[in-house]
């Protein structure tokens, strides 16, 4: 016997928790809500003010259970009583509990997600952000908008002030960082005193806002200091991006100039003494040994360097003598002809500030752009310059001995972050003097730099050094540093990051072997180098110029410190006040937290209280979390703060059955508490009796349908419909089919009856156009008598033909027709065509050119189609049998369409001859005639006179209607002024190129129309996106006409625009180009790109003598274009539409 296979020994169980109620709310709600339709009511006065609640799920009916507050204040719990002592011989721990206490049952059932649509849970609403006192002040402070902070703007005595960026001046926050920790330079700056002749307007110039700005650094107590006034005294552009190295080259220059001017020997030579050094640049003939030098004065050594290369092989290669032979020999002047030559470049004497410039820009002569290098180069910490110095012999000479003459030491850093060399951003690291630490300035970000002998990588060999090298990444060093600085400063303050941060930080160190990191006892001691791929500039100090004593700051001029401390008083009294807002905000919320708190944990509506206000859960967590807040912060008394109850009501601006998910009661008593104490009134203020009855019949006539009509087809089923032996009769058979469903669709919504089965849609489904029995049996089908009296007692106008009824004598003649009678129909069209060749030919091709200086008629477009319809095939169409112009005639007997106006005509009426229009009298009835006539390009001439009140109310009055959109490119011949009733006046432009645009691109493309059919409450919006569905053009790049008025508004409707019934509307199809801010990398083009202005227009880019006084401001000169607000090309100034678009300029 084979064993069947066992299940598991034990199964896992699948029944409910201990103390877990069955719930079967899902159904029950619903049955509860409207188990009274058909039942207790089946008519719309059966509905009484219980069934208006139970739609809510508000009454005594429904099966939401009343939850329990759990914020309400509970007594403390009675002492719990000792279990029984065990029985019959039990043992302690074999006794089983099998239910939880009341309150483990009532979190059972009372969860977020089972209370989602339950009235009368009122527990999850964001109480507990009131319940923590920290969690709320927190969210009350929020709310309360007392601003930032200006304590956190404090400066720290450890860290240096950092300098705002205006939004692209980070090139210029590095510079100026470097150079205030030069002393020479900052007491240099500070000593700069105006001259006679701009004493008056000093303090507008550079000089003096530099001196500001510097005594800022030095003395602010805020952590971050506004440059904008030097900024705007330089007549920089805040928004482009320059390059830092013209930018020094050029306010060097400019402080140059100023410091001239000064009286103090000193200062006159500032910037020569501190920073300027000197070259020879000559040439030594191989012939005659002659030599031909030239002496240079420099601020910067330029130094072009390959991957991996070290600060002194760049400075060797850039001394290396270089050999002239060949085609480019040397024309010396002692041999009078050309000769062999070796050129030589030699540093003659240097400054006691170096600046090293690192040629990180280049020009690839490939894509004819600038481009980043990306190449690394490391340098050291301190730098001995004796081997650079001199000719040749001496710097042979150098290099074997020690001498501490020219030894400098690393003093700034200055960093491009970024790939391009377009974007990105400038950080300096900078060694402080006064505080003898090295710092990163990030704009409003300063860190202090660890030690960098704490982060080491590798030692490596030196070929121009017997000592040994430690590379240390000041990226790598960077990044940690400022992530941890990011942590520490206020959340306001953050960086707001413009580009992408270099593709590799962490550059990778000079190959070479790996070594101790301790050195041996005989090897001297290690030397620190730095490797980077963004450093651009090194400034280096000479030893003896650096104090290794504390160095004391230079005393700022007393204008410039007086500025300082004004700022700084003016943020210690923000500080006061801020203080006292915040203990005024403190004690609001103290009051305000009380009555929150008294308020929700009393709301809770008990059982059988009928006493009870409705509100939406939305507005009681806006009450909550916001609004009570508000009305508590305002100066008593106080506005009353308005919350909306919308999200509960229906378009009757009452209580929607159909949103009661969506609906909390609460007591009476607390709704008035909450206006009275917390002075919030919930908008509108309705009442517990205020459920719309209109939507609530609308849906009990639709639930009703939907319980009777299975019965009605039941009983129709049971009456035997294909029992046709005592009679029958015709109905339709779709109807039929779509009514027998459950839900059929011809229904409509709250209709408690369909369409009969004579209806418009379905008549034709028996019904021929004569009213007979149609000849095609395709669509009908036949019903006993007993099914239709079932579905006559539900649709008693409904008159069917009965089964016996013959087919239409008409439609079974025309089918029918004989030979002859076809020939003579075809004939008799052919005659007529051949008379009216013309009208045939062009009445619908709106070809007026031929009707010009000939008299003509008006005649119905539908009389024309029908016409030419039954020409093209007589023997299946009916001949049409009048003409009828009456429509267009009103009352007064005069036109309602003017001839004149193509939209009046359009699809209504076409001109012909008329020669034709007797010959249509003739062989038709009708009329009656609108005789008129047109002469070149002159209007039509008409007797019969327009009707101005009556056209307008036809072209107003209308419910809905066909119009026109004509899309087209700009300035095309199409979009002329025929759609705004008047004509422009042509303009011809000659352009060199293409046009610009300040936004758009404008798109090519054919003349397109398109007929729409609107109604008066549609939107601009809706219409674009019909558009979209339609031509496949974007909503956002489409631009609506309608005569001179651009539908810009995408939310006004038809009707608030005033259009006419078959209007045109133009279409002007945009192309968008987007901006690229600084944050994003240029894409690659195959044009050259467009260099931006540099420094040109600002202070720094003027050719002609600077001084400290601010520059006359130009005088206006007259403008030569004008842009069109339209489409923003430029017109001359004398022009008065423009050229690409026609629009008014």
């Amino acid at each position: 016997m084979v064993k069947r296979k066992r299940d598991d020994a034990f199964p896992t169980s699948k029944g409910l928790a201990a103390g877990q109620p069955l719930k079967r709310t899902a159904h029950a709600v619903l049955a509860s809500s409207w188990g009274w339709v058909g039942s207790e009511a089946t008519a719309l006065e059966h509905i009484t003010a219980e069934h208006l609640s139970a739609t809510c799920g508000l009454s005594t009916r429904n099966t939401h259970p009343f939850c329990r507050n759990r914020y309400a204040t509970r007594p403390t719990k009675k002492e719990r009583k000792k279990p029984q002592a065990p029985v019959n011989g039990e043992i302690e721990e074999d006794i089983i509990v099998i239910s939880s206490d009341t309150d483990d049952e009532e979190n059972m059932h009372c969860t977020k997600r089972l209370c989602k649509n339950n009235p009368n849970c009122l527990n999850y609403l964001g109480q507990q952000k009131w319940e923590d006192e920290e969690d709320a002040r927190e969210m009350f402070m929020k709310v309360a908008k007392l601003g930032n902070n200006p304590a956190e703007d404090a400066r720290d005595e450890n860290l240096p002030v950092g300098l705002k960026n205006l939004g692209a001046t980070c090139y210029a926050n590095a510079s100026l960082q470097v150079w205030f920790r030069d002393m020479a330079f900052r007491s240099g700056v500070y000593n700069c005193q105006p001259t006679d002749d701009s004493a008056d307007k000093f303090k507008d110039s550079p000089t003096f806002q530099l001196q500001v700005t510097f005594a800022a650094l030095q003395g602010s107590t805020q952590s971050v200091f506004n440059p904008t006034k030097l900024v705007e005294s330089l007549e920089l552009r805040t928004t482009e991006q320059q390059d830092a190295q013209e930018f020094s080259k050029l306010f060097m220059s400019h402080l140059d100039a100023e410091f001239k001017k000064q009286s103090n020997p000193a200062l006159k030579s500032l910037i020569t003494d501190q920073f300027q050094g000197k070259q020879v640049y000559g040439t030594i003939c191989s012939n005659c040994g002659s030599v031909s030098a030239r002496d240079t004065d420099f601020l910067e050594i330029e130094i072009s360097f390959k991957n991996n290369a070290n600060l002194e092989d760049s400075i060797a290669d850039l001394l290396q003598e270089e050999t002239l032979s060949g085609d480019n020999q040397y024309l010396c002047s002692k041999c009078e002809n050309l000769q062999d030559a070796t050129r030589f470049t030699e540093l003659a004497s240097l400054p006691p500030v170096l600046h090293f410039s690192l040629l990180r820009f280049v020009y690839d002569f490939s894509t004819m752009e600038r481009k980043k290098s990306k190449q690394t180069i490391s340098f050291p910490m301190t730098l001995d310059m004796t081997r650079f110095l001199g000719n040749a012999a001496d710097r042979k000479a150098a290099s074997t001995k020690k001498s501490e003459g020219n030894i400098y030491e690393l003093r700034g850093v200055l960093l491009h972050k970024g790939k391009s060399a377009y974007h990105g951003h400038y950080e300096a690291q900078v060694f402080d003097a006064s505080q003898h630490s090295w710092f990163q300035f990030n704009d409003e970000i300063v860190t202090k730099i660890k030690k960098l002998g704490d982060k080491r990588s590798s030692v490596v060999d030196d070929d121009n050094s017997s000592g040994k090298h430690e590379v240390i990444d000041v990226e790598a060093e960077e990044n940690t540093s400022i992530s941890q600085a990011r942590n520490k400063q206020r959340e306001n303050a953050r960086k707001r990051q413009r580009v992408e941060d270099s593709d590799d930080e962490n550059a990778s160190p000079p190959a070479g072997p790996s070594r101790s990191s301790v050195p041996r006892p005989t090897a001297p001691e290690p030397q620190s180098r730095i490797s980077s791929k963004d450093a651009y500039m090194l400034i280096y100090a000479r030893k003896e110029a650096c104090s290794q004593s504390p160095v004391s700051d230079p005393t700022p001029p007393p204008a410039a410190s007086a500025v300082v401390e004004a700022l700084n008083t003016a943020h210690g009294e923000a500080c006061k006040a801020y203080i006292e807002k915040e203990k005024n905000a403190t004690a609001r919320f103290v009051e305000t937290r009380r009555k929150v708190l008294d308020i929700y944990r009393s709301w809770t509506v008990d059982p059988n209280e009928t006493n009870y206000a409705i509100v939406s859960q939305e507005a009681l967590e806006s009450w909550i979390e916001k609004h009570a807040i508000t009305a508590g912060l305002q100066q008593d008394p106080p506005n009353p703060q308005k919350i909306t109850i919308k999200d509960v009501l229906c378009s009757h601006n009452l209580y929607d059955h159909n949103k009661a998910p969506n609906m909390k009661r609460i007591t009476q008593a607390t709704y008035n508490k909450i206006s009275s104490e917390t002075y919030c009134v919930f908008d509108p203020n309705l009442t517990s009796s205020d459920i719309c009855r209109p939507c609530v019949e609308d849906s009990f006539l639709e639930k009703l349908y939907l319980k009777e009509h299975p019965i009605h087809v039941s009983n129709f089923e049971a009456a035997s419909p294909n029992d046709l032996e005592h009679g029958s009769f015709w109905i339709s058979k779709p109807w039929l089919k779509d009514w027998k469903l459950v839900k059929p669709k011809m229904h409509a919504f709250a209709k408690s009856d369909d369409p009969p089965p004579d209806s418009e849609e379905y008549h034709s489904h028996v019904h021929c156009e004569h009213n007979g029995l149609c000849i095609s049996s395709a669509h009908r089908c036949r019903i006993s008598t007993a099914a239709f009296g079932v579905l006559h007692s539900l649709y008693p106008a409904w008159e069917p033909l009965s089964g016996d009824a013959e087919v239409c004598l008409i439609c079974d003649g025309l089918m029918n027709m004989g030979l002859e009678d076809k020939l003579e129909v075809r004939r008799r069209a052919d005659e007529e065509k051949a008379k009216l060749k013309h009208m045939y030919d062009n009445a619908l091709d709106a070809n007026v050119s031929l009707l010009s200086d000939v008299p003509c008629a008006l005649i119905t477009v539908e009389f024309v189609r029908a016409w030419r319809e039954w020409l093209s095939r007589p023997t299946e169409k009916i001949r049409p049998d009048r003409i009828s112009n009456l429509p267009f005639f009103c009352e007064h007997d005069m036109l309602v369409v003017d001839p004149n106006c193509p939209t009046d005509l359009d699809g209504f009426l076409v001109p012909i001859q008329r020669s034709d229009w007797d010959e249509l009298q003739r062989l038709y009835s009708g009329g009656p005639l609108i005789a008129i006539q047109k002469s070149n390009d002159s209007p039509y001439i008409y007797d019969i006179p327009v009707c101005t009140g009556c056209r307008q109310k036809r072209q107003t009055d209308w419910a809905t209607t066909e119009i026109t959109i004509r899309k087209g490119k700009r300035g095309s011949g199409s979009l002329d002024s025929e759609s705004s009733g008047r004509n422009r006046s042509e303009h011809i432009t000659y352009m060199s190129g293409p046009r610009q645009s300040k936004r758009l691109r404008q798109a090519k493309e054919a003349v397109v129309t398109r007929k729409l059919t609107i109604t008066k409450l549609m939107t601009v919006k809706e219409i674009k996106v019909e558009l979209q569905k339609e031509l496949n053009i974007p909503t956002i790049c489409q631009r609506l006409y309608y005569g001179n008025q651009e539908l810009d508004d995408n939310t006004a409707t038809v009707a608030s625009l005033q259009i006419f019934a078959n209007s045109i509307i133009d279409l002007k199809e945009e192309n968008e180009v987007h901006e690229i801010s600084d944050s994003e990398e240029v894409p690659r083009k195959k044009g050259r790109r467009r260099e931006e202005g540099g420094f040109g227009g600002t202070v720094l880019g003027r050719t002609e003598n600077r001084s400290s006084s601010p520059p006359k401001p130009a005088e206006a000169s007259p403008p030569t274009e004008k842009a069109c607000r339209t489409c923003t090309y430029s017109n001359p100034v004398d022009e008065i539409s423009c050229a690409m678009c026609n629009e008014a300029v």
